[in-house]
């Protein structure tokens, strides 16, 4: 059931790093579906990064830095919408916990927590979409992140509006809660153990047939389309998103490169 809300409620978009420098159409085409819903959008320019690479290298200081910038630029807003679990459940989750020896930042953190949400999830779970109006051509399949699958219980959501796109038929994987490998910083600290694990998504990816892969995290789709782009594979690669809002028209696939 739908949350008790603001008729119209006043929403913060989280860009994310990600997607302001990889994927800005993501960014669009959140607005795109929250503004379908009924939300009056707004991007507080004053925002930069969760914090997470800082938070996963065990640099507190400036994540509490980063976190005292996020409380600045994301106060006052009914809800605070995020195009990505882990950048999500970094606000929701992690946040509080850097200002334990402060209880009013700390209580400010969990109350700004608490109004955070991931994208899809929001739309469902707090508006009650359970439609949108696009279409797609193709087979999808689609990848639970593991942030927005265990720490925001993002699974059900997705799939519920990719269901209603015209054209649109979805194709489990064998594995889709699996872990694509990228995890921020274990790709890097982790290379050998980051490709085997990508590849053996990628493997689950193309037995399924499908043409496309979908998820609603960028770290993953980044991982997954430089893995399946250098074996040589076909199959696309989108941020759930663009699917919904009906944004993948002269947008090139993840990975690859603009037309001109």
């Amino acid at each position: 059931m739908p949350q008790t809300r603001p008729a119209h409620p006043r929403v913060a978009l989280f860009v994310t790093c990600l997607v302001d420098l990889h994927r800005p159409t993501v960014g669009f085409a959140a607005i795109h579906l929250l503004r379908q819903a009924g939300c009056t959008v707004e991007v507080p320019k004053a925002q930069t990064c969760c914090g997470q690479p800082a938070y996963n290298a065990g640099d507190r200081a400036t994540a509490r830095d980063i976190g005292r910038g996020i409380l600045e630029a994301f106060e006052g807003y009914d809800y605070v919408v995020v195009p990505s679990g882990s950048c999500g459940g970094m606000i929701r989750h992690h946040l509080p916990g850097l200002f334990d020896d402060d209880p009013n930042t700390r209580a400010r953190a969990h109350a700004l927590g608490e109004r955070t949400f991931e994208l899809v999830g929001f739309l469902v779970d707090v508006m009650g979409m359970d439609r949108v109006t696009a279409s797609y051509d193709g087979t999808v399949t689609y990848h639970d992140s593991c942030a927005g699958l265990r720490e925001l219980g993002v699974k059900v959501q997705p799939r519920v509006l990719l269901g209603t796109v015209a054209g649109l038929s979805l194709t489990e994987m064998q594995e889709p809660e699996t872990c694509c490998g990228f995890g921020g910083l274990f790709s890097v600290k982790y290379p050998d153990i980051s490709v085997r694990m990508v590849s053996d998504k990628c493997a689950d990816i193309t037995a399924t047939g499908a043409d496309t892969l979908l998820a609603g995290d960028m770290g993953c789709l980044l991982n997954i389309a430089g893995r399946l782009g250098r074996a040589g594979s076909p199959v696309k690669v989108r941020h759930v998103a663009e699917v919904l809002a009906d944004m993948t028209a002269g947008v090139p696939p993840i990975g690859e490169p603009a037309r001109k």
